[in-house]
């Protein structure tokens, strides 16, 4: 086992740079999820910290050792790619076999590790069958067993699970976690899903561009996003943003008047540091927080007209209009039902909004504890 320490390390392909002076620290024994959407360098970092892709600046530490540019080979980790990449020609045994056979580990040895990973991963049935007679649950499981042989100082996983249907996602979410209670060996894996980033990880990674936008445990991204990207990508249904402005600031709190609501009353919002008067704002609310039905202390009512609804079985998703054209998601527990064009009144708590300057890099300006 192993930490992690990333220093300033940048990645340019001719005059683009794709990753961009990321520090990063990853304790040992930690489970880290990288988060993005395609294309902000999650996987390219990756393959950076593997040794896969070449640093065009800044060092990588495992440990105390500094292996900027050690070989992949020698860097004592393991990587389980998206796409299994399984030998077909041979059988589950020889294939998590292969690895240690090439490095001349003693026979006795291999037997060992492999029947551990196989009996870890519920493959014993399985090893003498080719990859074709395999599900795809299955390959995957083969393919982190080939990692796990090698008892690697960290595991690299890159999207794994992209390739499964619905229900085996789920399933091997479990195992992958469960894998890491056992082993207790620090982790990194790759994903666009912001579910599993938040069913999976100690800790998570949000990416855009190439930059990191914040860090830490799932439940403190979801509750106090560093800014509006953050937090409209963690969180399903995504977090709702309505426009405003600030029309005064005084004692800490800001009076925000709302575009959905011309003409009514502003709300007063605890506002950290420095909030100027006439500033544009973004105002988030989490779809679960918003009130359909009864009275509501210290909330803003916005009229809403009903689009469509999804009725999910254990919650009902209502997506509605406001005047101003914004889009509001209304997410409420049971099977209820709305008709389409309906008309609604979103009570929207002033102690669960959260507060975005509008201005370049959005961050959050809700003063103290973001709403939980």
């Amino acid at each position: 086992m192993a930490s992690l320490r990333l220093q300033r390390v940048a990645k340019r392909f001719g005059a683009t740079t794709v990753i961009h002076d990321v520090d990063l620290q990853v304790d040992d024994g930690q489970f880290v999820v990288f988060v993005g959407p395609s294309g902000c360098g999650k996987s390219t970092l990756l393959r950076m910290i593997c040794g896969l892709e070449s640093v065009s600046a800044g060092d990588i530490f495992i440990g105390d050792a500094r292996v900027t540019t050690l070989p992949a080979a020698q860097r004592g980790l393991a990587m389980v790619f998206q796409s299994y990449a399984l030998y077909p020609h041979m059988t589950v045994q020889q294939n998590l076999a292969f690895g240690l056979e090439n490095l001349r580990t003693p026979r006795a040895e291999i037997d060992a590790r492999v029947g551990n990973a196989a009996r870890m991963l519920r493959l014993d049935a399985l090893l003498d069958r080719r990859p074709t007679q395999l599900s795809g649950g299955q390959r995957q499981r083969v393919a982190i067993g080939r990692a796990i042989v090698r008892e690697p100082k960290i595991f690299l996983f890159d999207e794994p699970l992209s390739n499964l249907d619905a229900e085996l996602r789920v399933a091997m979410r479990n195992e992958i976690a469960a894998l890491h209670r056992r082993l207790g060996t620090t982790m990194i894996y790759v994903t666009h899903d912001q579910v599993e980033a938040m069913t999976m990880a100690d800790r998570i990674v949000v990416l855009r561009g190439g930059r990191i936008e914040q860090v830490g445990a799932p439940l403190d991204l979801y509750n106090r996003p560093a800014n509006k990207f953050v937090g409209g990508f963690i969180g399903s249904p995504q977090m709702n943003f309505l426009t405003g402005r600030v029309d005064s600031v005084a004692g800490g709190r800001a009076q925000v008047a709302l575009d959905a609501l011309p003409g009514t009353p502003s709300a007063s919002i605890p506002v950290a540091g420095e909030t100027a008067t006439a500033n544009r704002v973004h105002v988030g609310i989490r779809p679960e927080h918003i009130v359909l039905d009864g009275a509501q202390v210290d909330a803003l009512e916005v009229p809403l007209t009903v689009e469509r609804v999804e009725q999910l079985g254990t919650s009902s998703c209502v997506f509605g209009r406001t005047a101003a054209g914004d889009l509001v998601t209304v997410q409420i527990a049971g099977q209820r039902a709305f008709q389409t064009a309906e008309s609604l009144i979103a009570r929207l708590p002033i102690d669960r909004l959260h507060l975005f300057d509008a201005s370049e890099g959005e961050r959050a300006i809700t003063a103290g504890d973001a709403p939980g």
